[in-house]
């Protein structure tokens, strides 16, 4: 008798097997007008369009509560959320929150929790309408969804990027990394000597883009008030290599992006110097960032150029072209997607 074949899931990775899992399910309601495969699902139901989006976080996988205080992680998963829909060029307008909690939270613990999640729903107009609690034995386990709307002509897709489009970011790259390394370095240097303390100084901004990063709601009104309609469109949050391919692959097209347009941060240049790291590895690969990366059209290059805090870092070829990267010195490489990958062999 044939044994049931075992395959890890470490062979295929995080997009390998958000492919394998949805790549049969079929859409059954006229007003579900786009699924699987952005950042916010978009649903009609005759008004203007719902977006929603989901995100899970883990205690031990995204967070680790030995640096991250637990006002910022309520924060940040709201944040994360909100980016999703301003990735569709929408807005976010409710969340619901579901918490899985072991005996170890206390009451205040969790107030502190809630009040770092009502500090961002406040900032961005959003409602908190629901949710679950439960019990947990592995730790802390948060499950936001959010819901937000759009104009009908206005919903951004990742898969409306054409040839000669730039390709734009807002923001710098590759600092949250940086803040996640100098965390985790300042982690191992506590657990071996207790009566150590940690300094951060000169390095506060890399440490904010981490535990408290800004969803760029300044950005989509930017680009409004530019008039500017993005062609494609995704918040960066598995690092921009990842972030590009996703939107080259759906839009069917091929990019080229600069090394030297990439932008970084000083302090995320000095710290990776520190920690003897590529700098624009960490930028391309990094993630967290929840920067937005969008292609607009050729034609739109002069309006996007007045607006502070946008960089234009390549542009858009034919998809036989592939994805490459333009070094300094002009040479050519090919651009990998990261992803999540936990299980991967070290």
């Amino acid at each position: 008798m044939q044994e049931n074949q075992r395959t890890e899931i470490s062979t295929i990775g995080e997009f390998g097997l958000i492919k394998r899992l949805t790549e049969h399910i079929q859409i059954q309601n006229p007003e579900t007008k786009y699924g699987v495969g952005d950042d916010a699902a978009v649903l009609d139901f005759g008004n203007q369009p719902t977006l929603v989006t989901t995100d899970l976080l883990m205690e031990g996988v995204h967070f680790d509560l030995v640096y991250t205080p637990l006002k910022h992680l309520g924060y940040k998963s709201a944040i994360v959320n909100f980016s999703d829909i301003y990735a569709m060029n929408g807005t976010p307008k409710q969340i619901t929150v579901s918490l899985a909690v072991s005996k170890r939270f206390c009451i205040e613990d969790l107030d502190l929790f809630y009040e770092g999640l009502q500090l961002a729903c406040q900032l961005h107009g959003v409602d908190i309408v629901g949710g679950d609690t439960t019990s947990s034995v592995t730790g802390l386990a948060i499950s936001i969804t959010c819901i937000g709307v759009a104009d009908k002509e206005q919903v951004t897709y990742r898969n409306g990027a054409k040839e000669t489009d730039l390709v734009c970011v807002s923001g710098d790259l590759g600092a949250a990394y940086m803040g996640l390394q100098l965390l985790e370095r300042e982690k191992a240097v506590f657990e071996g000597q207790k009566e150590i303390n940690p300094d951060f100084s000169g390095k506060e901004y890399l440490l904010e883009r981490q535990l408290k990063p800004e969803a760029r709601k300044d950005i989509i009104e930017e680009l409004s008030k530019a008039g500017i309609r993005p062609t494609a469109m995704m918040d960066i949050s598995d690092g921009l290599s990842s972030e590009l391919m996703h939107i080259c692959t759906q839009s069917n097209v091929g990019c080229r992006v600069y090394e030297e347009r990439i932008p970084i941060d000083y302090q995320t240049a000095v710290m990776a110097e520190e920690l003897n790291m590529n700098v624009t590895t960490c930028a391309l690969n990094g993630g967290e960032d929840y920067e937005l990366l969008f292609t607009i059209p050729l034609t739109d290059h002069d309006k996007v150029s007045s607006i502070k805090g946008i960089k234009v870092i390549g542009h858009i070829t034919k998809p036989e072209l592939g994805c490459g990267l333009i070094t300094r010195d002009g040479q050519e490489f090919e651009l990998k997607a990261q992803g999540w990958n936990p299980l991967k062999e070290k």
